[in-house]
């Protein structure tokens, strides 16, 4: 595995953010949600597709704060534009969502 240097690892911006809004996505490839984040005031809400259906359900989503990483390129994923990549530790095809241990304000940046 490539070993990043510090100043690699500070160009990747990850924040906290609540989801406020989840859909089905049935044209994705693989089993997935449309998600609406909201980053706070500075960031405003960003949209995103996870493959997180099979850990978490639409309603136990709504309200969560997560992990996302905010400055990657937009990414089309069938008729949906990504503009943020949600983080989870993954497990074969099950992805646990990674958040605060503690609810903090949206858009509070990792380090």
């Amino acid at each position: 595995m490539d070993e990043l240097s510090w100043k690699e690892f500070e160009k990747v911006d990850m924040r906290v953010g609540t989801i406020i809004e989840v859909s089905d996505f049935p044209e994705a490839r693989s089993p997935s949600y449309k998600l609406q984040i909201d980053f706070g005031e500075e960031l405003g809400v960003k949209k995103s597709s996870a493959q997180i259906t099979s850990l978490y359900s639409k309603e136990e989503l709504l309200g969560q704060q997560i992990i996302a990483v905010i400055n990657f390129p937009k990414k089309q994923i069938a008729n949906f534009m990504s503009e943020c990549l949600v983080l989870g530790s993954v497990s074969g095809k099950d992805v646990t969502l990674l958040s605060s241990n503690q609810v903090v304000e949206n858009g509070l940046r990792i380090r």
